[in-house]
């Protein structure tokens, strides 16, 4: 009975393994594992191996194995039929579903704080040199929440490896370190111990991957610190306008903040940094097939990173 698109649902069965029956039908079609191995960029003793597990699932042999050519058994010969059509089928609409998005079309997701203060200043220059891409930004703080399926590439920060499915390439390495408005402590600045009496501008605990103020304290010696005023929010941006509007301090992100700290809206509230080790990194699918867009966006990223010569 053929499973229906309405009503309940139905496991598809018996079904064997996608790469068994990509690697029967190479093999039917080359009559040989060796050619089959060299289309599929596998070795021959893998290909033989997909068929022989293939053979194994069926109950049936496939092939009659001769010393220079495969050929076919009857129950092969009907198997093969039905096989290469379902995977042409397949591709096709594969190929239909893939062809709906121009392939100048890029998904490009972030955290808030990398849209608000890193890329969106910096868009311009990938726009002028790539006219012909469309750029959709998408703005989401747990990578981990996101679908590979959702994004061609993205930058986010990093204290680990990515998420499964993911690749990365490292852009910046993290140092953090205090700051607050110009006028909030008229130019002086406090030494680690001394900030824990002022008020703190804080993330939600939910932002795990961001280091907290009590990691940054315990990171200067000072573990058992106790936070006397604290404002909190989700969204980092909110806690930078904060900052600007002397209300706190906030913990700086170098690389992040950079254009803060040159324009002056915000000045270093103390000399000492830390690291976790962490950076922000150029995401993107690891299994997926990579646009030329995407392509185009990672190496425009790897050179906005890459430091200018002195």
């Amino acid at each position: 009975m053929a499973a229906s698109l309405t009503g309940n649902p139905m496991r598809i069965s018996p079904l064997p393994p996608l790469p068994n029956l990509v690697a029967f039908e190479a093999a039917m079609r080359h009559g040989s594992f060796t050619r089959a191995a060299a289309e599929l960029h596998l070795t021959q003793s893998a290909i033989s191996r997909q068929v022989a597990q293939l053979e194994d699932f069926l109950g049936r042999k496939l092939f009659i194995r001769e010393p220079r050519a495969l050929r076919l058994t009857v129950s092969g010969q009907r198997y093969a039929e039905v096989v290469q059509r379902l995977l042409v089928g397949c591709a096709e609409a594969t190929e239909d579903v893939m062809k709906v998005r121009s392939h100048t079309a890029l998904t490009v997701a972030c955290s808030s704080g990398v849209a608000v203060l890193w890329l969106t200043p910096r868009l311009a220059s990938f726009r002028e040199a790539h006219p012909e891409i469309q750029l959709r930004l998408t703005v989401n703080d747990s990578l981990a929440s996101l679908s590979p399926a959702e994004f061609d590439i993205g930058m986010y920060y990093l204290r680990e490896g990515p998420p499964p499915g993911l690749a990365a390439r490292r852009l910046y390495g993290e140092e953090v370190f205090p700051v607050c408005a110009p006028g909030y402590l008229n130019g002086r600045t406090l030494a680690p111990a001394a900030l824990a009496n002022e008020t703190l501008l804080m993330l939600d605990d939910g932002q795990r991957q961001w280091m907290s103020w009590q990691t940054w304290l315990a990171n200067q010696g000072l573990p058992d610190a106790t936070l006397r005023n604290v404002l909190t929010s989700n969204q980092y941006p909110i806690l930078l306008q904060l900052a600007m509007e002397g209300h706190g301090i906030v913990l700086g992100w170098r690389h992040m903040i950079d254009a803060c700290l040159r324009e002056g809206l915000l000045v270093r509230a103390s000399e000492a940094s830390a690291s976790l080790g962490g950076g922000y990194y150029a995401v993107w699918p690891r299994d997926r097939m990579e646009p030329a867009a995407a392509r185009a966006f990672r190496s425009w990223l790897v050179r906005q990173a890459t430091p200018a010569p002195a």
